[in-house]
C-alpha cells in the first residue's frame, strides 16, 4: 500500500524556506515565513523569556504531563490578556494548545464535532492553512471577499453583501482579530462594529484567529475588534498564540478560549474541548505556556515583555516606512506608501507571480507567490539591495 502512495506537494510557504536553505548566493533574502527577525535578522529570545526561564529552572520539580487542558495558570492569565473587562471569566472555556495552529485544530475539530458538515466563511484571501485544518476537520470552507480591486483595501461592502446574501444561522465564520494575514489589511473600529453586527443578526459563530496580538498597534489597541465581536456575540471562538508576542515559535504555545452564553455552557464546552484535545494530543507542553505564565504572573517581567513587544512592533513599522522610502529613492514609478496603512509581520505588495519568480531566480529574494512578503524579514543591511531587485522586476 506505501509503495503505491504518491509524494504531496511542498507547503507553498516552507518550501520556499526550504529552497532559501539550499539557495548558495550570499545577498539571498527571504521574506516568506512568518518569523519576526531583528536587525541582524535573526529571531531573538526575549530578556523577560530568559529570565523566566532561569527561575523556573531553579524552581522545577516535576516533568511529568499536564492535564488535558494545560497550565491553570496559564488558562486564566491568557483568557486576562486576551479577553480582560470584555466578558465575566466563568463563561469562558480555556485550553492551553500547541500553538495557535493547534488552537485553530481542536476549535475545527470541536465545531466539526459539533455541526457535523456546517459551513466556515474564511477571507478571500486568507492564511493557506486555515482551509486545510477546516477541511481535515469535516468542515466546508465558503469564501467571503475581503481584498478590493486594488489588492491594497479592505472592500467592506462587498463583503458584507455576501455574508448577508449567503450566510445563514449556524454558520462559522473565520476572522483575523488584528493584522491580517496574508495582507496586513484590518478594519477599523467603526467596519469591525458592522461586521460584528450583522454575523450576530445572521446567527454565525465567529472563530477568531489572534495570532499577532500587540504587533499591529498594541496590547489594548488590537483587541478593538474583538471588542465589538463579543459586545455582539454571546459565544464565539478565540485561536491565540504566543509564537509571535512572545518569540516563542518553537515552544508552540497557544490558547484556545471559547466565550460563551453562561458558566454552565462554557463548563459543558470545556468538557468537550478536552475530549478533542485527549483523542489528539492528549495534554500540550509544559515549558512554553510556563514561560507565558511566569512572565504574565510578575509585574516587573510583564512590563520587561510589554518594552519587548512595542520594540519589536516599533521595528516593524519602522522597516515598513523605510522600504517605502528606499523605493522612491530608486526612482520606481508604483507608490509603495499604501504599506503604511497596513499592520502586522504581512503586506500585500502587488508583484506578480511572474515577478516575484523573477525575482527568486535572478536576484534570490524569495517571497510568497501572492506578492505577500513578511517586512520583519526586511533589514538595515539588505534593505538596499531589496529595492534595487523590485524596481527591477517592476520595470522589467
Amino acid at each position: 500500500m506505501l509503495e503505491s502512495i504518491a509524494a504531496a506537494p511542498p507547503d507553498p510557504i516552507l518550501g520556499l524556506t526550504e529552497a532559501f536553505q539550499k539557495d548558495a548566493r550570499s545577498e539571498k533574502i527571504n521574506l516568506t515565513i512568518g518569523v519576526y527577525r531583528d536587525d541582524t535578522g535573526q529571531t531573538p529570545v526575549l530578556d523577560c523569556v530568559k529570565q523566566a526561564e532561569q527561575r523556573l529552572l531553579a524552581g522545577e520539580t516535576t516533568k511529568g504531563y499536564l492535564g488535558i487542558d494545560g497550565l491553570a495558570d496559564f488558562k486564566r492569565l491568557a483568557t486576562n490578556l486576551t479577553l480582560s473587562e470584555l466578558v465575566s471569566h466563568d463563561r469562558v472555556a480555556a485550553a492551553q494548545t500547541p500553538g495557535g495552529t493547534g488552537a485553530l485544530k481542536v476549535a475545527a475539530d470541536f465545531l466539526a464535532k459539533s455541526a457535523r458538515g456546517a459551513r466556515i466563511w474564511c477571507s478571500t484571501p486568507t492564511w493557506p492553512n486555515h482551509t486545510a485544518i477546516f477541511e481535515a476537520a469535516g468542515l466546508q470552507p465558503q469564501a467571503y471577499p475581503y481584498l478590493g480591486a486594488d489588492r491594497r483595501s479592505l472592500d467592506l461592502t462587498a463583503m458584507l453583501d455576501t455574508v448577508e446574501r449567503e450566510g445563514r444561522a449556524g454558520d462559522f465564520i473565520c476572522l483575523h482579530a488584528c493584522c491580517h494575514n496574508p495582507t496586513g489589511v484590518d478594519p477599523t473600529t467603526e467596519q469591525w462594529a458592522e461586521i460584528a453586527e450583522l454575523t450576530a443578526q445572521r446567527g454565525m459563530l465567529p472563530v477568531v484567529d489572534f495570532a499577532y496580538h500587540g504587533f499591529g498597534d498594541g496590547l489594548v489597541e488590537d483587541r478593538l475588534g474583538l471588542a465589538e465581536l463579543v459586545a455582539q456575540h454571546e459565544e464565539l471562538l478565540i485561536c491565540s498564540s504566543y509564537s509571535k508576542n512572545f518569540g516563542l515559535y518553537g515552544e508552540r504555545v497557544g490558547a484556545l478560549l471559547a466565550v460563551c452564553p453562561s458558566a454552565q455552557a462554557a463548563s459543558n464546552v470545556a468538557s468537550c474541548v478536552k475530549q478533542v484535545v485527549r483523542s489528539n494530543y492528549s495534554s500540550p507542553p509544559r515549558h512554553g505556556g510556563a514561560i507565558v505564565a511566569c512572565v504574565l504572573a510578575d509585574e516587573s517581567l510583564k512590563a520587561l515583555w510589554e518594552r519587548e513587544l512595542a520594540q519589536m512592533r516599533g521595528r516593524i513599522h519602522s522597516m515598513r516606512r523605510r522600504f517605502v522610502e528606499s523605493m522612491k529613492e530608486t526612482g520606481c514609478e508604483t507608490d509603495f506608501s499604501f504599506l503604511l496603512d497596513q499592520r502586522g509581520m504581512f503586506s500585500f505588495s502587488g508583484l506578480s507571480p511572474m515577478q516575484v519568480d523573477w525575482l527568486r531566480n535572478e536576484k534570490g529574494v524569495y517571497i510568497v507567490g501572492s506578492g505577500r512578503i513578511n517586512v520583519a524579514g526586511i533589514t538595515l543591511e539588505n534593505l538596499d539591495t531589496l529595492a534595487a531587485a523590485i524596481s527591477e522586476a517592476l520595470a522589467s
